[in-house]
C-alpha cells in the first residue's frame, strides 16, 4: 500500500474525512430532465425551482446546467440543499403534477417556487391538476395589473378560482421595472387569493441592464440571501 492510501486510511479511520453536503444529479420526471440535489442524513422538505424566461436549462449528465445559469432560482439551488431541503430544478416543460409526487416521495412539504414566467407555468401545473403542499411566487405574472397585454397571468392560470391554491408567498421587489411584473399587480393577486396568499416585500439591491432579466430588481440581484431566507421560512413551516 502506498503511503499516500496509508494516510487516507488512516484519516478516515479517524472520522475526519465526511461526505459533501449534497451532491447533483440528473433524473427525468415528468418527461423533463432535471437537476435533484438531494441532502445527506435526510431533508427537511422538498422545494420544486421553476426557472424563468423559456425555462429551457439544457441539462446535461451529472446534474450540469448548461443555460439560464443566472436565473434566481437557478443560482441559488445549492442555498437551498445547504439549508437542508430536498431540491428538484426542472426543464420547463416538466408536467409538474409529476414532479410534485416524485418529490412527495423523498421529503415532504412540498413547495413549489416559481420565478418570473416560472410563475406561469407554476400556475398552468396547479389548474392542471398539481397540488403541492405550498407555493412562492417571485417576480411573478400575477394579475391583470402585473402589465399591459400579458394575459397569461397566475390568477387566469390556475382556472380563476382561488380554491386550488395551496398557502402561497407572494416575494416581490418593490421596485421591480419589468412591464409585465408592475409592484402594482400584487395586491389585486392578494385581494383574489382570500387569505390564500401573502407577499413580503424586498428592496434595495443592484439594478443593471435589461429591468426584465436577471440582474435587474427584477431577479433580485444582490438580494439572494434574502430570497433564500424568506423561501426557507415560508416552505419550512
Amino acid at each position: 500500500m502506498t503511503l499516500r492510501l496509508t494516510i487516507a486510511a488512516a484519516v478516515a479511520a479517524l472520522g475526519l474525512l465526511t461526505l459533501p453536503a449534497f451532491a447533483d444529479e440528473t433524473v427525468t420526471v415528468g418527461g423533463a430532465q432535471a437537476v435533484l440535489i438531494k441532502p445527506h442524513g435526510g431533508a427537511r422538505g422538498s422545494l420544486i425551482l421553476m426557472a424563468g424566461g423559456n425555462g429551457r436549462l439544457d441539462i446535461g449528465p451529472g446534474g450540469n446546467i448548461g443555460s439560464l445559469k443566472g436565473n434566481q432560482v437557478v443560482r441559488t439551488r445549492h442555498a437551498y440543499a445547504e439549508r437542508g431541503f430536498a431540491v428538484l430544478v426542472p426543464d420547463g416543460s416538466v408536467n409538474l403534477a409529476a414532479a410534485v409526487k416524485y418529490m412527495a416521495a423523498i421529503a415532504k412539504p412540498v413547495t413549489v417556487v416559481g420565478t418570473s414566467r416560472g410563475t406561469q407555468r407554476a400556475a398552468e401545473g396547479i389548474g392542471a391538476g398539481a397540488r403541492p403542499d405550498a407555493l412562492v411566487l417571485t417576480s411573478g405574472f400575477l394579475s391583470p395589473q402585473s402589465g399591459e397585454g400579458e394575459h397569461r397571468y397566475v390568477i387566469k392560470l390556475v382556472g380563476g378560482s382561488p380554491g386550488v391554491l395551496p398557502r402561497t408567498l407572494v416575494i416581490h421587489h418593490r421596485h421591480d421595472g419589468c412591464r409585465w411584473t408592475h409592484p402594482a399587480g400584487v395586491q389585486p393577486f392578494l385581494d383574489w387569493s382570500k387569505g390564500k396568499a401573502s407577499v413580503v416585500w424586498l428592496d434595495g439591491g443592484a439594478n443593471d441592464g435589461d429591468p426584465c432579466q436577471a440582474k435587474g430588481h427584477h431577479g433580485f440581484a444582490g438580494l439572494d440571501s434574502q430570497v433564500v431566507n424568506e423561501v426557507v421560512k415560508f416552505a419550512g413551516h
